[in-house]
């Protein structure tokens, strides 16, 4: 719809697509930080190093994805070098999702020792909310369109028309279906519905899979209603909707898995408080001092041991022979 938003002088562009993504990123990241460390008690620090690994990677997983859907689709012409230097022409979500979780999960499991379903169940909303800021980008530059809607449909009053411009990937002139604005209200109404029911679920991870469920299942109705042919085709599904399948049974069956290993669900516990640094090296001067006191007194040596017993031995035999004397003397009388 505006590919580009505004430019700055002659030489910077602002593109709606690049805005979008970037403020869903943002957004995501503050909302996640905010959660954790106001009201369920974790660091915070955590969630802002696993939103930027997660953002890292997952921007890597979604553009390696894309491109093996797009060498698959035509192996002889594909432009390696020319998909380099349009590195921003296209991303797989699906694919930046689940390289990214899994970076996430290697940083709080294995490097932070922390329990990693809890910071996804933070986690998982703020996600939502910044890939539905991000849909807004596609409405922008016109990317994700929908079909065309049949003349006469109930619901044409709905649907939305591009103009010709030459950066708005959607046919102009055409009323299509608003799939990028119904991808938006659908990410947002998940992240409303995780947040609501993140202080009442039953086990650490439900609202995990809650995510990854739902989401699946709305991204694959929602590929009937998509009409850009780029994003390729796994026989008579759609990628992402292969993919949505694959990632509905996961949720189905991590379900199960979580519910019988049954950890501790998040509930509030109020603002996370930091172990108090001040607190730590007061008490570690403390035990500086009781060392340097207990080296202040030097231990006996061998030598002076053996001198003290000497003195000990002659100072008790003069008692014993002064007891003698006594004796001896008592007798004579």
């Amino acid at each position: 719809m505006h590919p580009i938003l505004f430019t700055i002088g002659d030489k910077i562009t602002i593109y709606g697509y690049g805005l979008m993504i970037a403020l869903g990123m943002i957004t995501c990241v503050v909302v996640a930080y905010l959660r954790a460390g106001k009201r369920y008690g974790t660091d915070p620090d955590i969630l802002f190093n696993c939103a930027l690994i997660g953002i890292v990677s997952g921007m890597i997983g979604a553009k390696l994805t894309y491109w093996i859907v797009e060498f698959l689709k035509d192996p002889k012409g594909f432009d390696f070098v020319w998909q380099l230097k349009n590195f921003t022409a296209g991303f797989v979500v699906y694919g930046g999702l689940i390289l990214g979780v899994l970076c996430c999960w290697f940083y709080v499991k294995k490097i932070k020792k922390k329990s990693f379903l809890k910071i996804f169940d933070i986690a998982a909303p703020s996600i939502a909310i910044g890939q539905g800021i991000g849909r807004i980008g596609c409405f922008l530059a016109g990317c994700c369109f929908g079909k065309e809607i049949p003349a006469g449909h109930w619901l044409s009053f709905i649907g939305v028309v591009f103009p010709n411009e030459a950066l708005c990937e959607a046919p102009a002139g055409v009323l299509l279906w608003p799939t990028q604005l119904m991808s938006v209200a659908g990410d947002l109404l998940l992240a409303a519905f995780l947040i609501w029911y993140t202080d009442r679920e039953r086990f650490a991870g439900e609202v995990s899979v809650l995510y990854i469920g739902l989401y699946a299942i709305g991204r694959f109705l929602i590929e009937f209603l998509r009409g850009d042919e780029v994003r390729g085709f796994v026989g008579f599904l759609s990628t992402s909707q292969f993919i949505a399948v694959i990632m509905l049974v996961l949720a189905v069956a991590l379900w199960f898995v979580f519910k019988k290993i049954h950890v501790e669900p998040l509930r509030p516990v109020g603002a996370y408080v930091k172990p108090d640094d001040d607190d730590e090296e007061e008490d570690d001067e403390e035990d500086e001092d009781e060392d340097d006191e207990n080296t202040d007194v030097p231990d006996e040596t061998s030598e002076e041991k053996s001198v003290k017993e000497d003195d000990q031995d002659k100072t008790d035999g003069s008692e014993d022979s002064g007891e003698e004397v006594i004796e001896n003397n008592e007798k004579k009388d």
